[in-house]
């Protein structure tokens, strides 16, 4: 027996390799494939299922493209409905992988179809469950995600009350955990450090495991979830309906462009300029109107959050990693890009073409400004929990996920002079790059973010909102 996760720090996502006698399954495969395809053919083996546990919301899941390049069969289970061929498991029904068994669980709560793996060993003994986004290290899927009918999110909760009863509890304590998602997703409300577990260490210290009704265990888990990020009914759609291949995208994302022709394609509405530089190195010079979304970064998460779907993509990179911005771009379901700069930033300056840049301070010149200017305003983008847990007194909250909405634009003054900080500095350079493309250009970057402003403590005076907090 041969179990490999397959983690993907960036979108916190963790797809499986199950492999026994030259057999081979795949469980919750991402969009780019080949990392499954090159391990089965290093350890001589031939992909025989691809598993789904559900219809995943956060990323394009690659079942039909290692489907078709494999001809495995998509498994789901019971109440999946799609527009492409699958099969649609029974509840209890297993699969052989050489001398292993899986067995489908339904476990249904986060999504109708969600269903878990029960990995048996050589022996029959249940060794391992990939729980998908029924159960996490410390935490359970989000029950908001239901798309259509009349299904509350209580409903949903009270589902997975039941599937986590009936279906995981009762499996031994030494069996494993492997869940589909680790710490940062946007899946859970707050996974632990770990991407994986045992279910007798879950029994003990998961918070929605401890639960001793339904009724508590609802309340539990739905209290303080924030909204889903905007892509999520997109790609979940897309992971239902079907979608263009990985290639199709690469050939026509893959185009180079010169300065002149990114010229002329920067005058349709129809276009976004994307800068995936490192978001440092962003500040120092960048085309105009261009977004920064650094791969330094929860790059494809924030891409999803903030970017349309309807609108085609250009691409400033650094050289040589063209590819892996369109490939982590697809993972979230971007299919119009329209090609690159050739040569990056470096060919625009060498072309003469105007350029823009966003200054950056230090977080103690923040504080001697403060005193000595009344048209300064601190706009921290970060969530709102985060800032109730202390903030620069009279500093203005708007987190990045609500900046895709105009009219919280709009109140900015022309004399006002805005100083921005997220937590470390990511998150409020690509602020600072959507308020330059929105027109507002009298913008300071804080270098280190709250992260450094908090040293500062005594020179700015800081507060906390605790009626956020309790």
């Amino acid at each position: 027996m041969f179990v490999k996760q397959l983690y993907t720090n960036c979108l916190s996502e963790a797809a499986y390799y199950i492999e026994s006698k030259g057999e081979a399954a795949i469980i919750d495969p991402l969009r780019d494939v080949e990392v499954y395809l090159q391990l089965a053919e290093e350890r001589n083996a031939k992909i025989k299922y691809i598993f789904e546990t559900h219809f995943h919301a956060d990323f394009v899941s690659g079942h039909l493209d290692l489907s078709s390049k494999t001809n495995a069969p998509i498994i789901y289970g019971p109440n999946t409905v799609t527009n492409f061929p699958v099969t649609v498991a029974k509840d209890g029904e297993q699969f052989k992988i050489g001398d292993l068994a899986i067995e489908v669980l339904h476990t249904p709560g986060h999504t109708f179809e969600s269903s878990c793996y029960l990995l048996k060993d050589e022996t029959g003994k249940d060794y391992a469950v990939f729980t998908g986004d029924t159960l996490f290290v410390g935490d359970v899927g989000r029950p908001d995600l239901a798309q259509g009918g009349d299904i509350t999110m209580d409903d949903l909760a009270g589902m997975m009350y039941e599937s986590l009863q009936k279906k995981i509890m009762p499996l031994a304590d030494e069996v494993i955990v492997y869940p589909a998602h680790g710490p940062g997703s946007a899946c859970g409300k707050n996974l632990g450090p770990h991407t994986s577990s045992t279910i007798g260490e879950e029994k003990k210290t998961n918070y929605a495991l401890k639960a001793n009704t339904k009724d508590e265990f609802i309340k539990e888990v739905t209290e303080g979830l924030g909204e889903p990020p905007q892509y999520f009914p997109i790609n979940a759609r897309i992971n239902k309906e079907g979608y263009n291949s990985l290639e199709e995208i690469l050939k026509t994302g893959m185009r180079a462009l010169s300065p002149e022709e990114l010229k002329e394609k920067l005058k349709e509405d129809t276009t976004i300029l994307l800068d995936t530089r490192n978001s440092t190195i962003f500040t120092e010079g960048f085309v105009p109107s261009s977004i920064s979304i650094g791969l330094d970064g929860r790059y494809a998460e924030w891409a999803g959050s903030l970017l349309p779907f309807d609108k085609t993509l250009l691409l400033v990179t650094d050289e040589g990693k063209e590819e892996e911005s369109i490939i982590r771009l697809a993972r979230v379901g971007f299919d119009k890009i329209g090609g690159y700069l050739k040569g990056g930033f470096t060919a625009w300056k060498k072309a003469g073409e105007k350029i823009d840049l966003i200054i950056n301070v230090e977080a103690d010149e923040l504080a001697m400004d403060i005193p000595h200017d009344n048209n300064l305003l601190v706009v921290d983008v970060r969530k709102e929990v985060e800032f109730a847990d202390g903030h620069v007194k009279d500093a203005l909250n708007l987190p990045l996920t609500d900046m895709t909405d105009p009219a919280m634009l709009a109140n900015f003054e022309d004399n006002q002079n805005i100083y921005v900080h997220c937590a470390g500095g990511y998150r409020s350079i690509i602020a600072s790059s959507i308020l330059k493309r929105e027109g507002i250009h009298n913008i300071r970057n804080v270098m280190g973010g709250w992260n450094k402003i908090k040293e500062q403590e005594g020179k700015i005076e800081v507060v906390k909102d605790t009626s956020v907090l309790n």
